[in-house]
């Protein structure tokens, strides 16, 4: 699917590490700008762009309390119900087996007037039996999705453990599913776990929900879907390459959700890496890379050139280029500078980390250690004006005017639940400061770049002004 959608990379740093420095952190800012054709900017031009998949889950806890079956019936007739004509779609109904509930076969409908209707009628005959394989259920949206230019979006809902497959199927499923489409899962009630939807989210580059009282989830469901339909581009993937002397340690997401995409990129090479993120809209998304550097030649206040990123897109690499620099020096004052950037996102981190411990210490049952690390969480959250984590640690404590925090009184397994999923969401943004553009300069000999104001080439050595193709901006 061809798509006019233009992208901007953007990197904040502190180049400068102290001598004998091996870390270096980066925040790659990426924004996608794309208008649909239409007035309406949550509809896209071509509704058949999108293939959209819900995976109701029916096992037998479903029905336990009959509200949970009933609001999943009505979530999945509201999100049937807002799509546009043309879209294609199916529903999957998921126990320890995936079924198909709409089409009978598997098979994808188009979206008019009479299927929507005819699906709504499907849905409304589900009912709750069997166990519970998660795996099964992506598995079966895969083989419904088709593998080409469309935006492919799933919608899985569940309320329960995934118990009637192990850890690596599941895995491997969630492997075979990457760059394939996107999912979003949403759990439903107290017996679901959290770690089983922030997994299919961070590898399916989805957004991971707990809804707190079952009336919520047909909203939900209705969100999932139209933005979904807002997408322009089925996915682009960020490449990095980095020099001999720099490695790779991770490579996150921090907004607007934090995910951690380490784990399924692929290697291209010994030294270059891609990442797919999903489908893209007019948006904007912040990745934290870290690097272990190691000075060659014991190098001293100059600038190397560490990693360098490209956007890949329908197989082509587009031609704006990021890169990520290092200077190791003497001068204590400049290593020891904090990016806004980077000290924005490992701030977001350790507040994550805190919620998330006290979340675990309350699960075990010992309110002493929660009470602990949820009033370090308040403590990190109000330092850095974390305005999103204090309003979910509202959930979890009470704040005092005076700073006291305690733990609530009404606090449920439910209320744990869903912070633990909502810690990875939407984390508060402060915007970076922009740095001025300076192009890289391409190297006549071996046609690869390097930093501006780079006196040789950082690929093969030659001098920058030995020929009259050397040095040339890119």
């Amino acid at each position: 699917m061809e798509t006019a959608m233009r992208f901007d990379l953007e990197v904040n740093q502190n180049k400068f590490l102290r001598v004998g420095g091996r870390e270096m952190h980066a925040v790659l800012s990426v924004t996608g700008e794309g208008d649909p054709a239409e007035d309406d900017p949550r509809a896209p031009s071509d509704p058949s762009r999108l293939v959209e998949v819900l995976v109701i889950d029916c096992s037998g806890s479903m029905a336990d309390p009959p509200t949970k079956m009933a609001a999943a019936q009505q979530a999945a007739a509201a999100a049937i119900a807002v799509l546009p004509d043309g879209v294609r779609y199916a529903v999957v109904q998921g126990t320890h087996e995936a079924t198909m509930v709409y089409p009978a076969t598997p098979t994808l409908a188009t979206a008019t007037s009479a299927t929507r209707k005819e699906a709504r009628a499907a849905v409304a005959r589900l009912g709750a039996s069997g166990g519970t394989a998660m795996g099964s259920w992506l598995a079966a949206a895969r083989g419904l999705l088709p593998p080409s230019s469309t935006i492919n979006h799933a919608l899985l809902l569940t309320d329960g453990i995934n118990e009637h497959e192990t850890a690596d199927e599941l895995e491997r499923v969630l492997h075979s599913c990457v760059g394939r489409f996107v999912c979003d899962p949403r759990g439903i009630g107290e017996g679901w776990r959290p770690a089983d939807l922030l997994r299919i989210a961070a590898a399916l580059h989805g957004t991971a929900e707990a809804v707190r009282r079952p009336a919520d989830l047909a909203a939900s469901f209705r969100e999932s879907v139209l933005a979904a339909l807002t997408k322009l581009l089925p996915d682009g993937r960020i490449r990095l390459r980095t020099m001999p002397y720099a490695e790779l340690v991770f490579f996150k997401q921090t907004s607007p959700t934090i995910q951690d995409l380490t784990e399924y990129a692929e290697r291209v090479d010994e030294r270059t890496w891609e990442f797919a993120t999903g489908s893209w809209g007019a948006e904007r998304r912040d990745y934290h890379l870290s690097l272990r550097v190691t000075a060659p030649d014991d190098v001293l206040e100059q600038d190397r050139l560490a990693a360098r990123v490209n956007l890949v897109v329908d197989g082509e690499v587009r031609s704006a280029t990021a890169t990520v620099l290092v200077n190791w020096t003497v001068d204590m004052a400049k290593s020891a500078r904090i990016d806004l950037s980077v000290s924005q996102v490992t701030g977001q981190e350790d507040v994550r980390q805190a919620i998330n411990a006290g979340c675990d210490a309350f699960d075990r049952g010992d309110r002493v250690e929660a009470h602990a690390q949820l009033a370090q969480a308040v403590a990190l959250a109000t330092a850095t004006r974390d305005e999103a984590a204090l309003e979910q640690l509202r959930h979890l404590v009470d704040i005092e005017p005076d700073g006291l925090v305690r733990l609530r009184e009404d606090l449920s397994q439910a209320d744990v639940r869903v912070s633990i999923v909502d810690s990875v969401q939407n984390p508060l943004q402060v915007p970076a400061p922009r740095v001025p553009a300076v192009a890289d300069v391409i190297c006549g000999v071996c046609l690869e770049t390097s930093p501006a104001g780079s006196a040789s080439c950082e690929a093969c050595g030659e001098p920058f002004g030995a020929g009259p193709t050397a040095g040339v901006p890119a």
